[in-house]
């Protein structure tokens, strides 16, 4: 994972641009998520077998674009043009344009509206395809979150998972409590756990549910990896000078 770290810090620092402690919030999850759950096909992104993975969160697009340049859907190489005119890699994913990418995202609120309906499609369908879905804490102010948990389960959307990036990055502003109890009251099936364990984040993501969508809280470190940009808000848009890059690459761990 230290590889993975320093492709986003390195990516962020030469383009001047990206979020470097949102990207290392969910690399843990999504390198989880993409080579030991999912059903996914770098060779063929479209494929009708795959599950759907969509990152809600699309801010956090460094961390997603180093997961899947490192599956292969795209040559790593790719990464040296982040955020440059004509490039697929935008500062926000876009599907019309990078492989493996479900959804265009950034705007909050919308990725996990768009995972009840692929979940949706896929029962009224009677496939076996999962759909996942990656939102912030702070993601989760959003009404349009709440609508869409409240018609997953009235779905019974039990092909559902909504993966809560829990790194507190809203606390200051509006705190979410005990997301458990809250998914739960919305009918959900739900657990807490260590989001940078894979163990935790494995087991947790191979649950599957009956009649219930399933909510997994990642408790999470926004900056994870790196002790210096660890929950400081300063570095939520920071883009490292030369010496803080030198300083940042040489505190990974």
């Amino acid at each position: 994972m230290k590889n993975l770290r320093e492709l986003v810090i390195t990516t962020c620092f030469k383009s001047r641009e990206g979020h470097i402690p949102s990207a290392l919030s969910i690399l843990d999850i999504l390198w989880v998520l993409y080579n030991k759950v999912a059903k996914n096909f770098p060779d063929n992104p479209v494929n009708p077998d795959r599950d759907i993975i969509i990152v809600s969160k699309g801010h956090a697009s460094l961390g997603l674009y180093a997961i899947l340049s490192d599956r292969g859907f795209f040559p790593v190489e790719l990464l040296s043009e982040f955020g440059k005119y004509n490039s697929i890699l935008g500062g926000h994913p876009d599907c019309n344009k990078v492989p493996g990418v479900e959804a265009s995202t950034g705007s909050l609120g919308h990725g996990l509206p768009i995972a009840v309906g692929f979940a949706l499609g896929y029962k009224i369908k009677k496939t076996d395809n999962r759909v996942f879905a990656i939102i912030g804490d702070g993601e989760s102010n959003e009404g349009s979150i709440w609508e869409a948990i409240l018609l997953a389960a009235h779905h019974k959307l039990d092909n559902l998972c909504c993966i809560v990036d829990n790194n507190h990055s809203t606390d200051r502003a509006l705190p979410m409590g005990d997301m458990v109890k809250k998914f739960e009251s919305f009918g959900w099936d739900a657990v807490a756990i260590d989001g940078h364990n894979h163990n935790e984040i494995l087991n947790a993501l191979l649950k599957r549910t009956s009649g219930k969508p399933l909510a997994v809280i990642a408790n999470t470190i926004k900056g994870y990896g790196c002790k210096i940009i660890e929950n400081d808000p300063a570095w939520h848009h920071k883009i490292p000078s030369d010496a803080e890059y030198e300083i940042l690459i040489n505190n990974l761990y």
